[in-house]
């Protein structure tokens, strides 16, 4: 059995939103149901139905596509260069190092833009992802979509001093 090819990062393009709308509904979709009920996930997920908006969403951003063999396979969204915003790896590669690649990536990008730390809003399903890495809970959060609500934790992690400064 050969291993999987590995990822590539580029930037996001305008003509990626379809693809990553995709990839953030079949994440949250087929991965986070021990932690969140059927009526949550349609309301997460809802979040790229409008798909101009979360076109909108991601340009406003620094936004990192990972690829393997061309297609995109997930992607990170900094937000004003302390926020991930968005960090979404679709089911068939979670598990890979993809979205340690994305999140390796965008703490790099941020420490030599002078961020002294990086926070996410981190879903239950993420909450250990975020915790390996580093990133330390700040408080509990209930957050409102529609006509249910999200519980996720405000994570964040102070970067290495005296790194990748350009």
């Amino acid at each position: 059995m050969s291993a999987a090819p590995a990822a590539a990062l580029r930037p996001a393009l305008p003509a990626d939103a379809p693809l990553l709308a995709a990839i953030l509904q079949a994440a949250v979709f087929e991965l986070t149901g021990d932690d969140y009920e059927p009526d949550q996930q349609e309301a997460w997920a809802a979040l790229a139905d409008d798909e101009e908006a979360f076109a909108a969403r991601l340009a406003t951003r620094l936004t990192l596509v990972a690829t393997r063999g061309g297609e995109p396979v997930g992607f990170v969204a900094l937000a004003d260069n302390a926020v991930i915003d968005l960090l979404y790896v679709h089911p068939e590669v979670a598990g890979e190092g993809v979205a340690t690649l994305l999140c390796d990536a965008v703490e790099r990008l941020a420490q030599a833009r002078g961020a002294k730390s990086l926070s996410a809003d981190a879903s239950d399903t993420a909450l250990g992802f975020f915790q390996k890495r580093g990133y330390v809970p700040q408080r509990r959060n209930t957050v409102p979509l529609g006509a249910v609500w999200l519980g996720n934790t405000t994570v964040q992690k102070t970067l290495a001093e005296g790194e990748a400064r350009s």
